[in-house]
C-alpha cells in the first residue's frame, strides 16, 4: 500500500467516526428506521408492483401502514401504561394495596409443616423479608411513576427522534435497493462474503422482529386477558410485563405468572390458581413453541442459550435497543466464524486429495 492509500485509509475511518459521532444522538432512531424498513420491503415492494415508476407514492403509502399499524397503537399503549402504573403506586401509597398484608397472609396459609419451618428458620428474617418487598415494590412504582413526569418533559425528544425514525424510513424503503447495492460495492470484502454477512443481517432483523415482538405481544395479551379476568389488578402492566420478559426464552413470562399462581395457591384461591398454571403452561407456554417456527423458520434460528445470553447483554450496553443489537451481533459472529472455518475447509484441500491422487 502506497503512502497517498495509506493516508486516504486513514482519512476514511476518521471521516466515518466523526459521522458517527454526530448522529449518535439518534442512534436509536436510524435503528429503528432501519428496521422499520427491512421489515416492510417486501409490503412496500408489492404496493410498488402495483403502481410502477411510483417509487415515492410506494414509499409512502407503506409508511402510512406503519404508522398506523405500529406508531399509534404503541403510542396509544404506553399513556395506558404510565397511567395504569401511576394509579398502582397511588393505591400503594394510599394504604389500598398493601404488600407487607399480602405477605402476612401468604405465610398465614403454609401448611403446618412450612409453618414449623418459619418458625426454626426464623421469624424475624421473614418480617425484614416482608418490609423489604413492601418498600421494594413501592419504590419500584414510585420510580416508574417518576418516569412518566420524566416521559412527559421529553416528549418534545421523543418526537423529534420518531419523526427522524419516519423520514429515514421513508427514504430507505424508496431507495433501499440502489444503497443496498452502493453499499455492498464499498465494503472491502469478497463478494461472496458481503452476500452472505448482508443476508444474515436481513435474517437476523426479521426473525428477531417476528419472532420476538409478536410472540411478545401475543404472550402479553394473552396474560393480560387472564389476569383481568381472574380479577388481579394492573392486568395491563401484568400483561406488558409478560411480553416484554417473553424476549428471554425459556424463562420468559413464567418470571411473572408463576409467583402470581403460588399467592394464589397459598391464599385458597385453588381455581384461579389452577386457571392461571393451566393457561401458563398450556396456552402462554405454547404460543413461543408453536409461533416463533412458523414466522422465523427453523434454518435462522440460534440456540437458545445464545440468544439469552446476547439479549440481556444486548439490553445492558445498548437499553432497550439491545434486543435487536444483541442478537445480530451474537448472529454476525456466528456467520463470520462460518465463513472463516468454510474458506479455511477449502484451503486445507489441496488438488492432489480432491482428484484423487495421491501425493509425491
Amino acid at each position: 500500500m502506497s503512502l497517498e492509500d495509506a493516508g486516504f485509509l486513514v482519512l476514511v475511518i476518521l471521516i466515518t467516526l466523526a459521522f458517527g459521532w454526530v448522529v449518535e444522538p439518534f442512534f436509536g432512531a436510524i435503528l429503528w428506521g432501519l428496521v422499520a424498513a427491512i421489515l416492510f420491503t417486501p409490503l412496500n415492494n408489492r404496493i410498488r408492483s402495483l403502481m410502477p415508476g411510483r417509487r415515492n407514492s410506494a414509499a409512502a403509502i407503506t409508511l402510512l401502514i406503519i404508522v398506523s399499524l405500529v406508531i399509534i397503537p404503541a403510542i396509544v399503549l404506553g399513556a395506558a401504561l404510565v397511567q395504569e402504573a401511576s394509579t398502582l403506586y397511588n393505591q400503594i401509597k394510599g394504604g389500598q394495596i398493601d404488600f407487607a398484608h399480602y405477605f402476612q397472609q401468604f405465610q398465614s396459609a403454609l401448611p403446618d409443616w412450612a409453618q414449623r419451618w418459619v418458625r426454626r428458620f426464623g421469624q424475624n428474617n421473614f418480617a425484614a423479608a416482608r418490609e423489604m418487598l413492601g418498600s421494594g415494590v413501592a419504590n419500584g412504582a414510585r420510580a416508574v411513576a417518576s418516569q412518566a413526569f420524566l416521559i412527559g418533559q421529553s416528549a418534545f425528544g421523543f418526537f423529534i427522534a420518531l419523526g427522524v425514525m419516519l423520514y429515514l424510513t421513508f427514504f430507505l424503503l424508496r431507495d433501499g435497493d440502489r444503497l443496498l447495492i452502493r453499499l455492498e460495492r464499498a465494503v472491502p470484502l469478497h463478494r461472496g462474503q458481503r452476500l452472505a454477512l448482508a443476508d444474515q443481517f436481513v435474517k437476523v432483523i426479521r426473525a428477531t422482529m417476528k419472532g420476538s415482538v409478536v410472540v411478545a405481544i401475543v404472550q402479553g395479551l394473552i396474560g393480560g386477558i387472564v389476569f383481568w379476568g381472574l380479577g388481579i389488578g394492573g392486568a395491563l402492566l401484568w400483561g406488558v410485563l409478560m411480553g416484554f420478559f417473553s424476549l428471554l426464552p425459556a424463562i420468559g413470562t413464567g418470571l411473572i405468572w408463576v409467583p402470581v399462581a403460588i399467592y394464589l395457591f397459598a391464599t385458597g384461591a385453588y381455581l384461579k390458581g389452577a386457571i392461571l398454571v393451566g393457561c401458563g403452561v398450556l396456552v402462554i407456554g405454547m404460543v413461543d413453541n408453536v409461533l416463533r417456527p412458523i414466522l422465523v423458520g427453523r434454518d435462522t434460528r440460534m440456540p437458545d442459550y445464545v440468544v439469552l445470553i446476547s439479549t440481556l447483554g444486548g439490553i445492558e450496553a445498548f437499553g432497550i435497543n439491545g434486543f435487536v443489537i444483541g442478537p445480530v451481533i451474537a448472529a454476525l459472529f456466528i456467520a463470520t466464524w462460518n465463513i472463516m472455518t468454510d474458506a479455511r475447509t477449502v484451503q486445507t484441500i489441496s488438488p492432489d486429495s480432491s482428484s484423487g491422487k495421491s501425493p509425491d
